[in-house]
């Protein structure tokens, strides 16, 4: 059967509708589908909460004039304060006659996708996937996509060899997972990612036969690990563009779900996030490891 309407994201149903029928194309739902393997002129309709960075929002945009059939009808939303200022002006420069509105501290954009052909293919360029010049793949839109976060790079500075099966929590592009890969006494390494665009470039990035990859919620996943000798990770703390401090507090509970008694957590965050009382109540002992650049650094024990 052709997939005919398609809705990127969760658009809050008071801003505007989601088709019939349609098929999820969020990278960060598991089980979508990737707008970037869509036919080109496939969709009748398409329905988008469009994403607070520039250059994701465009490519995405891009993507769906691409894939939409000619008068097929776009529906793009995204708050005024995180992108949806810019949402008519990006798709003017496409080509495309736009009308807008707001509702809900949301601007919305419609159009039917014109016959003539449309400036896409900067936007598309500009957002794909490539290597960096540190040689490993990202994509814009991923967590710090073009650099090593400063969280991480401390913790890369203070982690020991780990040995045994282990995982990575929100493993990103697998900047943790390929140091704590150069140890030969490590097993078996599980990356675990809710954003299926990182863990495709995460798979480019590390190609060892210890290692597995899995596009789940950590939270989700966790529930079928056990027995684990370490756990890395650098956990989000942000959830649709809003500040979430129970995120990073759940990663730390799952983590201490999958452990073995005496295993270990290696733990990288912003100094000002309320991890503490979370490690203490999960862990036998916490040990601050380091405190630099407004990062903190936790080695917990089970």
């Amino acid at each position: 059967m052709p997939l005919l309407a398609a809705v990127y994201g969760n658009p809050p149903p008071d801003v505007i509708e989601t088709p019939r029928g349609a098929r999820q194309l969020s990278p960060l739902i598991p089980g979508s589908d990737d707008i970037a393997s869509l036919d080109d002129a496939s969709l009748d309709e398409i329905a988008l909460l469009v994403p607070g960075g520039a250059i994701e929002a465009r490519y995405l945009l891009a993507q769906a004039l691409r894939a939409l059939k000619p008068g097929g009808l776009l529906t793009a939303a995204a708050p005024k304060d995180r992108g949806g200022l810019r949402l008519k002006k990006t798709l003017q420069g496409f080509g495309c006659d736009v009308a807008e509105t707001s509702r809900r501290h949301h601007r919305i954009c419609e159009l039917e996708r014109p016959q003539a052909a449309l400036n896409l293919a900067g936007a598309l360029d500009d957002g794909a996937p490539r290597i960096l010049p540190l040689g490993l793949w990202s994509q814009p839109g991923v967590f710090s996509w073009d650099r090593l976060d400063p969280g991480s790079e401390l913790l890369l500075r203070n982690l020991p060899p780990l040995a045994g099966h282990g995982a990575d929590f929100g493993c990103g592009i697998g900047w943790l997972s390929r140091a704590v890969l150069t140890s030969p006494d490590v097993q078996t390494l599980k990356l675990i990612e809710l954003d299926r665009r990182a863990l495709d470039c995460a798979r480019h990035n590390i190609v060892d036969p210890r290692a597995s990859f899995e596009w789940a919620d950590v939270r989700n996943a966790a529930k079928a690990l056990s027995g684990l000798d370490f756990v890395v990770m650098n956990p989000p703390f942000h959830d649709g563009g809003q500040e979430d401090r129970m995120l990073g507090q759940a990663f730390i509970r799952a983590a201490a779900g999958v452990l073995r008694t005496g295993g270990r957590l290696w733990l990288t965050a912003n100094r000002h996030l309320p991890y503490e009382a979370a490690l203490a109540e999960a862990f036998k002992t916490v040990v601050p490891v380091a405190d630099s650049g407004g990062y903190k650094i936790y080695e917990a024990r089970r």
